[in-house]
């Protein structure tokens, strides 16, 4: 199969792009490195069944170049993904999150593209009513970046429609992993992780009880590979465990395989952040074949063990 991963050098899109050339796929990789890193590739880079291309997914030759490809999967995960950002510049986020996905869309039109999976974000729901979040929960966009990324999936049914391009959309919980950045405003495993094994403070914010779905990279990256068949096609799923960990708990589990102290700071709440966050992965499991696999204390120890010879 032939694969065209957007933001393949970033967190999420470099460990799929490694589990795709395991598996003996043609992949090709666009991305403008404003946040991917190029060593997140270098596994990747000595496959011959592998191609980079360094440009936003914005740029008109992205199009030229699925025509060229003509991939069967486009897989896009290149996007602002800041909700403080968003806010701070929504043009900026729209125009990489809409733009872009329109983008995608029209290459995907070119290139005779069977199918795009899209990764979309658990704050397309808002605050829900119920946690674990169904699949078939009403979206409340609070954030631009939320606003964008429901756009794009609108963009997918519209293309869908309009040429017959299927599409699966996948919410992603909170993915935690080997590879994630602790710099900017990156996932809160991957900031305790870096404090707890440089011995930098570490930061509640609240008292410790805020909960997320924490679900790991891999798991996340089966999901991918699960939507690239015909399995879901027009449909969205939600990634994640249904089970909620709190902020406190969290810090104490990643403490533990990093072998540090269990003692964090504590500052007021933020304002925005959600109470608590959580959603129904059982849609997925039925539609696409997929389940989480990856206990949480399992997964915190492989990324610590990354962590700790990262390069930096």
């Amino acid at each position: 199969m032939r694969v065209l991963v957007t933001g393949g050098a970033g967190f999420i899109g470099s460990n799929l792009v490694d589990r795709l050339l395991a598996e003996g796929h043609d992949v090709a990789v666009v991305d403008d490195f404003s946040s991917g890193r190029r060593d997140n590739l270098a596994e990747a880079a000595t496959h011959d069944r592998f191609r980079l291309h360094e440009l936003d997914v914005r740029d008109p030759a992205v199009i030229a170049l699925a025509a060229e490809l003509r991939p069967e999967v486009i897989c896009h995960l290149a996007a602002q993904i800041s909700v403080r950002g968003s806010v701070a510049d929504p043009v900026h986020d729209a125009g990489v999150n809409v733009q872009g996905t329109a983008s995608v869309l029209t290459a995907a039109r070119e290139g005779n593209t069977r199918k795009v999976v899209f990764a979309s974000s658990v704050a397309v729901y808002g605050r829900p009513a119920t946690i674990p979040v169904p699949g078939d929960a009403a979206t409340d966009p609070r954030s631009p970046y939320a606003a964008s990324k429901l756009s794009g999936e609108t963009y997918l049914a519209t293309f869908r429609a309009l040429y017959g391009i299927e599409y699966t959309t996948l919410v992603l919980s909170n993915v935690y992993g080997p590879r994630q950045s602790p710099e900017g405003e990156a996932g809160v495993v991957a900031i305790f992780t870096d404090g707890l094994l440089s011995g930098t403070p570490t930061v509640l914010y609240g008292d410790g009880t805020q909960t997320r779905d924490y679900i790991y990279v891999d798991d996340v990256v089966d999901g991918f590979v699960k939507a690239c068949g015909a399995e879901g096609n027009g449909c969205r799923f939600n990634l994640g465990t249904g089970i909620q960990t709190t902020d406190r708990k969290l810090h104490s589990l990643i403490a533990d395989a990093a072998n540090a102290q269990d003692k964090p700071g504590f500052a007021p709440p933020r304002v925005g952040d959600l109470p608590a966050m959580a959603v129904d992965p059982v849609p997925a499991c039925e539609g696409l074949g997929w389940q989480p696999r990856t206990d949480l204390a399992t997964g915190l120890k492989s990324t610590v063990e990354w962590a700790v010879g990262r390069p930096r």
